[in-house]
């Protein structure tokens, strides 16, 4: 039984590898998701038990210059892998974000919920559930938020960066969400997936996955930093000020409210995340470790 996982050079694709006994990973570089019609090919090629798709477009801001580029990778090449998984009978895991809600409110959002994204990459990750479910078959549709690991470019490289480099830092922390750190969603997913093929129907669905717990991207920056020190990391920061998400422009729309309400997937599928600190521990345990 192989599983095949696209996008293994990203975060959850690198995670996902970690964790499978037997699979094949293919890179972006060699699965081409700007051109969806080439993909079937790879999947007959290999003969997956099944599929994980870890690929996204997730340059935000330049999104809303490749809107029908983002749409593309995000939608039509997703849409185009579930299908042949819905052929084949064989379940498919897709990955998504809370970038299709419009962040409005301060409560937890779940997958009821009325979408509205307000940039091109999550008009576009919407675009590609609205493709997986079409498909039909087998799949799980994992919502999340706030995607890091102690490898690749993400909030908290860049923070340990910018720590390095300089005394005072300006954070937006109106911005509210769940840091979910990759190796846990990956964990997560395998564990989920199992309990889905042990259940008398599988149950397909879209399900929000992320860390327990919430904090702003200052809250964040503040523990990614405190975390560091403890583990014997040198820093310069002396401080962090916080601002609100006026103060720091961008060509994408952020949502304010990143909350994700993730009781379905406990009740449906049994699965829970530990809270975010716990990630950020991890992370920085491999971090701080001698090479």
């Amino acid at each position: 039984m192989t599983a095949l996982v696209f996008g293994s050079n990203g975060q959850i694709g690198q995670a996902l590898g970690a964790l499978l006994d037997d699979a094949v990973l293919l890179s972006r570089d060699e699965a081409d998701f700007s051109r969806p019609n080439t993909l079937p090919a790879v999947v007959e090629a290999i003969n997956p038990s099944v599929i994980f798709n870890a690929v996204a477009y997730t340059a935000v801001d330049k999104a809303e210059e490749e809107e029908a580029l983002a749409t593309v990778i995000n939608a039509d090449a997703p849409g185009a892998l579930a299908a042949i998984a819905a052929k084949r009978g064989i379940p498919f895991v897709h990955y998504s974000t809370d970038y299709v809600f419009d962040g409005a409110g301060d409560t937890p959002r779940n997958e009821t919920a009325k979408t509205f994204p307000l940039s091109a990459y999550g008009r576009s990750k919407l675009a590609g559930e609205k493709a997986v479910e079409a498909a039909g078959g087998h799949y799980l549709i994992f919502r999340t938020s706030w995607v890091y690991d102690a490898f690749g470019k993400n909030f908290l490289k860049t923070m340990l960066r910018l720590g390095a480099e300089r005394e005072q830092l300006r954070v937006v922390a109106d911005q509210i969400g769940a840091p979910s750190y990759a190796p846990h969603l990956a964990a997560a997913t395998l564990q989920a997936l199992e309990n889905a093929q042990a259940q008398a129907a599988f149950p397909s669905g879209i399900y929000h996955m992320c860390n327990a717990g919430e904090v702003s991207w200052h809250g964040f920056a503040e523990a990614i930093f405190e975390e560091a020190r403890k583990c014997g990391m040198e820093l310069r920061v002396e401080s962090v000020e916080p601002i609100p998400t006026s103060a720091y422009p961008t060509a994408a729309t952020r949502p304010l409210n990143s909350r994700l309400d993730c009781s379905k997937l406990r009740d449906t599928l049994g699965v829970t995340l530990p809270d975010w600190r716990e990630g950020l521990k991890d992370a920085l345990e491999i971090l701080c470790s001698p090479c």
